[in-house]
């Protein structure tokens, strides 16, 4: 069957259910609770298929209150109020069941026609967010007009049940190593900050003898921070810090839409664009000077980035120095609360003043040189994973348009 014999239908004719969330007067704070049935939010469609985290929780009696609003696996779920564009889709093996929010609305595939798989990339792809998005309003807070009719209303082409299954096979098995990828450097960062605390923050770190220094007796000193080994001081940041800050140039949009997509274009806290020239080159750690600087408990947004890239002026570029490298300063930064340096009441700011002033603990040469052995492989292959992820997603982001209008073909009879 060629592309051209795909049946166009509408999205109406091939979902068994659709559903807005609940009105916003019917789930409020004092309704939440420590466990039970996950409310999903913007944040859990932002990366990936589905961020399966960061939930807050309804009592089942509350969520049999909103059956209407429930997801179920493999539901597809929109967001059509706020970050409008957001997809997600509901994993196997995870909760029995979710509630979505107010700012969203689902579709619940029917099987015998449709893959839901399919159907969430065809909505991942430009068309389909063409399609999603073309009924924007742009009065007040960016929403969807009518969001299910709109919805409903959606045009796709739709291969055979065979052949979309294919398709998202092969999209997913894209999105599968992404994801074991992601895991994997999660873990691989948890086991650096494990030995970071065990090492600067319990002070166990191996002494002369391969003992854990504390509880093997180490001699221990006062200092305004608390007691830390003999031999080890309080200093500035500014001891172990280089800053960068100068050489930092502020791009418009304007100007970045007609250069080509080559090079990263970092802002305060993420990859904002691509651009067609570098001014760093190398292993950097970027730090939130203004706007998003720090999580909700006070510890600074920070980005590990390596290679040739642009930087806005919107975070700061350090490097480590006197025993410190990049990735010992990011571990240290990522375990030291910033709260008390920030400036500023609407437009939070940490000011390279006060960056500099901020007071740590400098181990001793010894141990750090040890922390830095130790680091080097975890972080080396942290780099590789998510060089490996930038190619995956390259790869992806290249046929989800061409599978999705059979530009490309997959081999049906291939797909188990």
């Amino acid at each position: 069957m060629s592309s051209n014999e795909w049946k166009e239908v509408k999205l109406d004719s091939i979902g068994e259910r659709f559903a807005m969330g609940p009105f916003g007067s019917n789930i409020k704070s004092d309704n939440f609770v420590e466990n039970g049935v996950p409310i999903i939010r913007g944040g859990n469609l932002s990366t990936g298929r589905f961020n399966d985290k960061d939930f807050v929780y309804l009592t089942e009696e509350k969520a049999d209150e909103l059956k209407g609003s429930n997801a179920f696996v493999d539901d597809i779920v929109f967001t059509h109020r706020g970050t409008i564009g957001q997809v997600g889709i509901i994993p196997k093996n995870k909760h029995q069941r979710y509630v979505i929010s107010q700012s969203q609305m689902k579709m619940t595939c029917n099987r015998e026609v449709s893959v839901p798989l399919y159907i969430y990339y065809f909505f991942k792809s430009p068309i389909g967010q063409y399609k999603l998005l073309c009924n924007t309003s742009t009065t007040g807070v960016p929403a969807i007009a009518r969001p299910l009719t709109s919805l409903k209303s959606i045009v796709i082409n739709l291969p055979t049940l065979s052949e979309q299954k294919a398709i998202a096979t092969t999209l997913s098995c894209l999105d599968d190593m992404i994801e074991l990828n992601n895991r994997t450097n999660q873990i691989l960062e948890e086991i650096a900050q494990s030995i970071y605390k065990r090492w600067f923050v319990d002070f166990e770190f191996p002494n002369e003898e391969g003992e854990p220094y504390k509880s093997s007796g180490g001699e221990m000193v006062d200092s305004e921070l608390g007691e830390i080994p003999k031999g080890w001081k309080i200093g500035k940041l500014d001891d172990i810090i280089e800053i960068h800050d100068s050489k930092r140039i502020p791009l418009s949009v304007r100007k970045r839409e007609q250069m080509l997509k080559i090079y990263p274009y970092y802002g305060a806290s993420s990859l904002m664009d691509y651009v067609d020239d570098y001014i760093f080159d190398g292993l950097y750690i970027l730090l939130g000077e203004d706007g998003t600087v720090v999580d909700d408990n006070g510890y600074p947004i920070l980005q590990y980035v390596w290679g040739k890239f642009w930087v806005n002026n919107h975070a700061h570029v350090l490097k480590g120095i006197n025993g410190f490298n990049e990735d010992s300063l990011y571990i240290l930064l990522k375990n030291t609360n910033v709260q008390s340096i920030i400036t500023g009441a609407v437009q939070l700011k940490i000011n390279q003043a006060n960056l500099k002033a901020l007071r740590v603990i400098i181990p001793r040469k010894s141990p750090l040189e040890v922390f830095n052995q130790v680091l080097d492989p975890i972080f080396a292959e942290k780099r590789r994973l998510l060089d490996e992820i930038k190619k995956l997603e390259s790869i992806r982001d290249t046929l989800l348009p061409k599978l999705m209008s059979g530009e490309i073909r997959v081999p049906v009879e291939e797909v188990v």
